[in-house]
C-alpha cells in the first residue's frame, strides 16, 4: 500500500518540473498572443498563454491541499479552468491573463472538491459553496483570537444562520456506513440502533381493510344520490380539478345559492350513509 506513494510524489514532481520548461511571458508577450488568438483564433497562441501559467495552477491548487483531494486531479481541474479563461480572455481590457484566470482556475477546483467531498451533495447553491470553503478558515481565525469554538460568533463573521453553520459541519464530516460496528468487538451497528418507525404487517393490512371498505361505502352512498346531486359531489368534492359554484350554476342554469344547497344535502345524504360504517370501526378500534 505504501509503495504507491511515493509513485504519485514521482508523478507531481515529474510534472512540476516539466512545466517549469514553459518560460514566463512577459506583459508584451502575453498581450501579443492573446491578441492573436482573439483576434485570429491562433491555436498556437493559445497553447503558449496555456503552458506559461499552468505553474500558477499548481501555486492556487496547493492552496486546497487540507481538503485531503489528489494533487495532481486539483491541478488537472484547475487547467480546464485556465484553458476556459484564455479562450474567453479579452486583452483589451488592460489586464493580465492570470488575473482574469484565477477566478475561472478556483471555479473548477471548487467543483471538483465538492463532488468528489461527499457521496451526498454538498453545495447546491452559491451560498452554500461559499459557506463550505469559508468555514474552517473562519473557525480557525476566532479559534486563534478566543482559544475556542464559537458556533454564534463563526455564523456572525459570515453572515449566515447558526442552523446552516451547523448543517454544513455536519456535512463536511462525511458518511459513516450503517455497517459499522459502534465499538470495534462488540457487534453492534448502526443500522441495529436505527428505530423501524414503518407499520407492523397487522397494522398495514387492517388500514388497507379499512381503506377499502371505506371506499365501497363510498360508492354505495354515491349511488343514493340522484343524478344531480351525484354530478355537484364529482365536479365538487371528487374532480381533481373542482368546478366553481358558479361553473356549475351556468351548466344547470340555476343560481349559485342554489347549487351551494344542493351539494350540502348531498355531503348530509353521504354522511348520513357512512355513520354506521364509522361507528362499527370506531367501536372496533376502542376494542383492541
Amino acid at each position: 500500500m505504501n509503495a504507491a506513494l511515493p509513485v504519485v510524489a514521482d508523478n507531481l514532481s515529474l510534472y512540476l518540473a516539466e512545466i517549469h520548461k514553459f518560460p514566463v511571458l512577459s506583459a508584451e508577450e502575453e498581450y501579443q498572443l492573446a491578441v492573436k488568438f482573439y483576434e485570429e483564433k491562433n491555436l498556437e497562441a493559445a497553447h503558449r498563454l496555456t503552458t506559461a501559467n499552468l505553474r500558477f495552477v499548481v501555486k492556487i491548487a496547493a492552496e486546497y491541499r487540507s481538503y485531503g483531494m489528489k494533487m495532481l486531479d486539483m491541478i488537472q481541474e484547475g487547467n480546464i479552468g485556465l484553458m476556459i479563461a484564455v479562450r474567453k480572455f479579452n486583452p483589451y481590457k488592460g489586464f493580465r491573463l492570470i488575473s482574469y484566470a484565477v477566478w475561472w482556475i478556483r471555479a473548477y477546483i471548487h467543483n471538483y472538491i465538492i463532488s468528489t467531498w461527499s457521496l451526498l451533495k454538498i453545495g447546491t447553491t452559491q451560498a452554500q459553496k461559499k459557506l463550505f470553503f469559508k468555514l474552517n478558515q473562519a473557525k480557525n481565525a476566532l479559534k486563534r483570537m478566543t482559544g475556542a469554538d464559537d458556533l454564534e460568533a463563526t455564523a456572525l463573521s459570515l453572515d449566515v444562520k447558526e442552523t446552516e453553520v451547523e448543517e454544513m459541519e455536519q456535512r463536511m464530516r462525511g458518511e459513516c456506513s450503517l455497517d459499522a460496528e459502534i465499538v470495534d468487538g462488540e457487534g453492534f451497528t448502526l443500522l441495529e440502533n436505527l428505530p423501524d418507525e414503518r407499520q407492523n404487517q397487522e397494522e398495514l393490512l387492517g388500514d388497507l381493510q379499512e381503506h377499502a371498505l371505506l371506499q365501497r361505502k363510498i360508492g354505495q352512498a354515491l349511488t343514493g344520490l340522484n343524478d344531480k346531486e351525484r354530478y355537484v359531489i364529482e365536479q365538487r368534492v371528487t374532480a381533481d380539478t373542482p368546478m366553481t359554484l358558479q361553473e356549475i350554476a351556468d351548466h344547470f342554469s340555476i343560481s349559485r345559492e342554489r347549487v351551494r344547497q344542493i351539494e350540502e344535502g348531498a355531503l348530509k345524504k353521504i354522511r348520513t350513509a357512512l355513520i354506521p360504517h364509522i361507528t362499527q370501526t370506531t367501536l372496533i378500534h376502542s376494542v383492541i
